[in-house]
């Protein structure tokens, strides 16, 4: 199973190595969401949609349906409680 923004825990961090099907809104890549660039799940709202992240110090929320085509590396498997 390929790991995505949307499968992380509150404090898990991530390396964004590749977008599903190319598909990406401009507003992220120009908030610094680019592959490679780390990310860091701050929160998710009480219906489980829009999820508050933290790619390179930009605090951003976005969509479930686009933070499940972030394909992730994890870099941190202790998640915050």
């Amino acid at each position: 199973m390929e790991i995505t923004v949307a499968h992380l825990k509150r404090g898990q961090r991530g390396i964004i190595k590749e977008f599903s099907n190319n598909f990406i809104p401009i507003k992220l890549l120009e908030l610094g969401c680019l592959p490679g660039n780390e990310v860091e799940l701050v929160q998710v709202a009480p219906l489980n949609d829009p999820i508050y992240i933290n790619v390179n110090g930009s605090h951003i929320a976005i969509r479930r349906e686009i933070a499940l085509k972030i394909a992730l590396e994890l870099i941190d498997e202790s998640p915050v409680v």
